[in-house]
């Protein structure tokens, strides 16, 4: 990756190291696939290198704005077919195997503006307001997309609402 005359390479590096895998997660959460998670990434870190001597002080949050809106570019450009979720590990998932099977088959059911949208909100977890102004849209959508989102989780996998909890 090349950087622009005169930026810190060795502190971009360290930051790519102490945040790459969270940052890793968050593109897999976003995309449902690991092989659109890791283009996803590259391309947001080589945005955030061209830009490091700006942003270099919030280098994360520019890299997980980039993120969402690129996640964002993607399928409205090309609408991307639904993509499986096997194989994803994370301290968060359920414990229950077969509950998180049931699951990741919900998720993979929801439009990817719904996913993302539940990414952001419980995952992440951003106001509505933050993730309206993250995704470009109003917060109104933001609700209604939510609101579809679980009840179609809810309708899809009855067994996750002690996951979604009494009032999502």
């Amino acid at each position: 990756m090349s950087h622009a005359p005169g930026t810190d390479r060795s502190a971009f590096d360290e930051f790519v190291h102490a945040r790459g895998p969270a940052l890793a997660r968050t593109a897999y959460l976003l995309t449902g696939d690991h092989h659109l998670a890791e283009d996803l990434l590259q391309t947001a870190l080589m945005k955030t290198a061209q830009h490091w001597e700006r942003i270099h002080t919030s280098p994360e949050a520019f890299v997980r704005r980039t993120l969402y809106h690129q996640n964002i570019s993607w399928w409205r450009r090309r609408r991307f077919a639904e993509t499986r979720l096997d194989g994803y590990d994370d301290a968060s998932s359920p414990r229950d195997p077969d509950l998180r099977l049931t699951l990741a088959e919900a998720l993979r059911q929801l439009t990817v503006k719904q996913r993302t949208v539940l990414v952001l909100r419980f995952y992440e977890d951003l106001t509505e307001v933050q993730t309206a102004a993250v995704l470009g849209i109003s917060p109104g959508t933001v609700k209604s997309t939510s609101r579809h989102a679980l009840g179609r989780l809810r309708t899809l996998a009855p067994e996750l609402a002690d996951l979604m909890g009494a009032d999502a």
